[in-house]
């Protein structure tokens, strides 16, 4: 018997059924050991050697493992194929070679691109050592990612408190969404018009002509600056006669695109599905691992982690049989097509993501699929067979114009496309959105027949101004798209790098696009200003490709640590001299867009609105970073930071109390206010005096004397439930507006909600939440299951709930909340065995059963967590922790 060893639970099932009787095969369940979450976890001074740590979940793992080693014939290593993946066998051997079981049993590795049956079984086939210059690479990338986080991290706390990490990617990305936020303030809009003319032909025919050349000049694009100008043209154009100079029809051939990669299937299923780019990974996790199909278990979709755009020569051979057989030989080209890639550093070690069997069509696994697998597997199966057929061709015509004004002279021209066969558009229609290009054809339409030398009627001249607008925001899928051609970055880590920087308030996401916060911007000044080098896209892009080189075998691996450290120790060592001053001005001068926005009254953006002599500039407290007067503490003028250029609103809100009237019932004077976490109205003064938040949208220019009452008379009583008897009540809370009826708590759609319900809608919305279970509490029942899981390994159900607090995830007794914004519908097992895992070793379970089922990425965060230091030096390790997270 030989042990197998892979990484997922759900991949160990399926490859067993495939290899039989004679197999058994284990999941590591992820990484089974990883540095420990404080200093000297990698040590400079002694040539950087690491310290591994195997937490208790993995422990049980690898004994496991190891048991089933001793009375086994041989070990085959079968973890994913890429670098983490090759990291995992190599740690497993490790730890079997320290624990004394391997002894001279054969240890082979196996890496299969897809879970199919046939895949298995030929990479089982032809076995290979474990690849050290993959490991090396790992390691390197693992000691690059420790280093900068656990020295450069506490550098933010100490000079820029509110910060919570830096990292060496993370900072990276950050800084080009910040970039493109200052290059959208700094822009300065300008005026454009464009003309174009209704134009008839001979058979009654109209189509729309636009405006290129007048006066013998070219017109270029927004050359026509202003009213004046476009009305001159206009009028010349409005007294013209028209006559057609030429006609040409072009044939043009439009080739596919590639089957996809990461980076390119998160940007179209972000364009077409309007998915995250984790919430894509976590569906193509699934797609890959298995899924059962007429009591088959299959995988559905090659290894989704991949920057590799070319296909396995029998997946063409398949796809151009699916092709033929289902599109028809028109649609087959004569020869097969092959890709290259154009994104920078890129590995090509593996496929592109495409179907494991293209003959299995999106229609014949919809029954099979729930909604987003079978939306994103529609999308991997059109663009992989897309990609071997043949040219869309398409006829573009254009016919070129000549107006005569009494000598006066324009040019214009009309272009029109028409496809004559739809090719691979038949499979796949591009979108222009977050970066996609269209392959649908041309933007014009076609055109009616026009002909040389004929005369044309003119029906209308139009003459529209336009604007020219700043750059747009970085959606998901553009920043992900720029950071794959900057080369920032893997494709295993754009989801994970965006939802770090969502997770730490740097960036917030808003219709899709990635705003920076004030947070967000103030780390990326510091860094730019302070450790220029180390968020330089180049510096990082040639990160990457060192460790590609290592991979390649051509570097070695503590050459390139040596290197990169002797440089950035300096620098760390170099700010201890750094005053706080000093990071003052820098982020002063570097956010003054951000910091002191233009007034309305073209006043100097940095005197105090106040006092009127003192200078604004920014603190730094507690908290984080706000804008405080220099005359402080004679002036106590202070406001929050706007992430959204809204100075002037916040500065109408200082410390100096702003009068809304006084309380109709108690007679007490309403203030507005502005405090450290935000602007408030306050009723009466002292400590007795109550206070209410402004809500989220309510800003404090909108505020009056009527707003400000409803708000301190919360929470407002609507009446008594007719069931119970007793009283339905509204507030704001932590989690947003809501209804209350004896301990139950049902989310309202909005603000306004809170003080115009009434008691039949709020009867329906709690009996909504009822239906759904109330969650947690004593004497309640608990929460209906919003999704089954399947069983855990140790035994016993899976379930998502919702609960009072929000969606969880339960497991026997032990509930673990779901991360803030997580989708209760898009939680895959795995990342629930996690957040148990977490939740159970945090306490509230027995022992025996705390241990059950922790991944090993779930233990060591927790061990990070729950460390307490008894000394200095302990304590220092717990805030180097905080880096880890990066």
């Amino acid at each position: 018997m030989n042990v197998v060893v892979v990484e997922s639970p759900s991949k160990a099932k399926t490859i067993n059924k495939y290899l039989g009787p004679g197999y058994k095969v284990l999941a590591s369940f992820g990484h089974v050991r990883d540095l420990p979450a404080k200093d000297g976890s990698v040590r400079p001074d002694e040539d950087f050697e690491m310290s591994w740590e195997v937490d208790g979940a993995s422990a049980k793992r690898m004994k496991d493992i190891a048991d089933a080693v001793k009375s086994s014939d041989g070990l085959i290593l079968a973890t994913d194929p890429d670098r983490e993946g090759e990291a995992i066998s190599w740690h497993v051997l490790d730890l079997l070679k320290k624990k004394k079981v391997i002894g001279d049993k054969p240890v082979r590795r196996v890496v299969f691109n897809a879970i199919t049956k046939k895949a298995v079984l030929d990479a089982m086939a032809e076995p290979r050592d474990i690849d050290i210059s993959l490991v090396d690479a790992y390691l390197a990338r693992r000691a690059l990612d420790y280093l900068v986080g656990f020295n450069l991290s506490p550098v933010l706390w100490r000079k820029l408190p509110g910060a919570r990490s830096a990292g060496r990617v993370q900072s990276v990305a950050l800084r080009l969404v910040c970039d493109r936020e200052a290059e959208i303030e700094r822009f300065v809009t300008e005026e454009y018009w464009n003309i174009s003319a209704l134009l008839k032909t001979p058979r009654g025919d109209e189509f729309e002509a636009r405006l290129v050349s007048a006066d013998g000049k070219r017109l270029q694009a927004k050359s026509i600056g202003n009213g004046d100008e476009a009305n001159r043209l206009k009028a010349l154009l409005d007294g013209a006669s028209y006559v057609v100079e030429s006609v040409e029809a072009k044939p043009v051939k439009r080739n596919p695109g590639p089957p996809f990669t990461t980076s390119t299937l998160q940007q179209a299923a972000s364009s077409k599905l309007g998915f995250s780019a984790s919430r894509t990974m976590q569906v193509a996790q699934k797609l890959y691992e298995g899924v059962d199909v007429g009591g088959e278990t299959v995988g559905l979709i090659t290894y989704m982690r991949t920057d590799g755009v070319q296909m396995a020569p029998e997946a063409i051979d398949a796809a151009r049989r699916a092709i033929g057989s289902q599109f028809g030989p028109r649609y087959l080209p004569e020869k097969p097509r092959f890709y290259s890639t154009k994104a920078k550093n890129a590995q090509e070690a593996h496929e592109a993501i495409r179907p494991t069997d293209f003959n299995r069509t999106p229609d014949q696994v919809r029954r099979f699929l729930d909604g987003d697998m079978l939306k994103l597997y529609d999308l991997i199966w059109k663009r992989g067979i897309a990609s071997q057929m043949a040219s869309a061709e398409i006829e573009r015509t254009t016919a070129e114009i000549a107006a005569d004004n009494g000598g006066k002279k324009a040019g214009l021209r009309a272009t029109g496309s028409v496809i004559r066969f739809d090719g691979f558009i038949a499979a796949y229609t591009d979108m222009k959105e977050d970066g996609e290009q269209a392959d649908d054809g041309d933007e014009d339409g076609r055109l009616p027949e026009i002909n040389a030398r004929e005369n044309l009627a003119k029906q209308k001249i139009n003459a529209t101004q336009h604007f020219t607008e700043p750059p747009p925001r970085y959606s998901e899928a553009t920043l992900i798209k720029k950071m794959e051609e900057l080369g920032i970055g893997r494709p295993s880590t754009y989801a994970a790098t965006i939802s770090t920087l969502v997770d730490r308030d740097y960036v917030t996401i808003d219709k899709r696009k990635l705003i920076p916060q004030a947070k967000g911007r103030l780390v990326t000044a510091f860094l730019e200003s302070f450790f220029t080098r180390y968020v330089e896209y180049d510096f990082t892009a040639s990160l990457e490709e060192k460790l590609d080189q290592i991979s390649a075998g051509e570097l070695n691996w503590k050459d390139v640590l040596r290197e990169f450290w002797k440089d950035f120790f300096s620098q760390i060592e170099d700010t201890k001299e750094l005053r706080v001053t000093n990071v003052l001005d820098a982020l002063n001068e570097e956010l003054a867009p951000l910091v002191f926005p233009n007034r309305e009254d073209g006043g100097d953006p940095r005197t105090c609105q106040v006092c009127g002599t003192g200078k604004l500039s920014l603190k730094l407290g507690k908290y984080g970073a706000f804008v405080g007067c220099s005359n402080y503490p004679e002036c106590n003028y202070t406001r929050q930071l706007s992430s959204e250029g809204n100075g002037e609103a916040e500065a109408a809100v200082s410390n100096e109390p702003q009068s809304l009237g006084k309380d109709p019932h108690t007679g007490e004077e309403i203030t507005l206010r502005s405090g450290r976490f935000g602007p408030y109205v306050q009723r009466g003064d002292g400590k007795d005096a109550k206070r209410a938040s402004l809500p989220k949208g309510w800003t404090p220019a909108t505020i009056d004397h009527e707003k400000a009452v409803a708000l301190l008379s919360l929470p407002r009583d609507i009446g008594r439930h007719p069931e119970t008897g007793k009283m339905i009540s509204t507030g704001i809370g932590r989690y947003g507006p809501f209804v209350l009826h004896d301990g139950t708590y049902a989310n309202l759609e909005s603000v306004e909600d809170v003080f115009s319900i009434g008691l039949n809608r709020a009867v329906s919305a709690l009996a909504d939440k009822q239906s759904k279970g109330a969650g947690g509490g004593r004497g309640r029942t608990a929460a209906a299951a919003l999704k089954e899981l399947g069983e855990h390994p140790d035994g016993g159900a899976i379930t998502v709930r919702d609960g009072r607090f929000g969606p969880y995830v339960n497991w026997g007794k032990v509930n673990a909340t779901l991360p803030k914004g997580k989708d209760p519908q898009a939680v895959t097992v795995d990342e629930a065995l996690a957040l148990i895992a977490e939740r159970a070793a945090k306490g509230g379970v027995s022992k025996g059963k705390a241990s059950k089922g922790r991944s090993a990425a779930a233990a060591k965060s927790t061990a990070a967590k729950t460390e307490k230091p008894k000394t200095a030096a302990k304590a220092k390790s717990k805030t180097a922790a905080k880096a880890k997270k990066d």
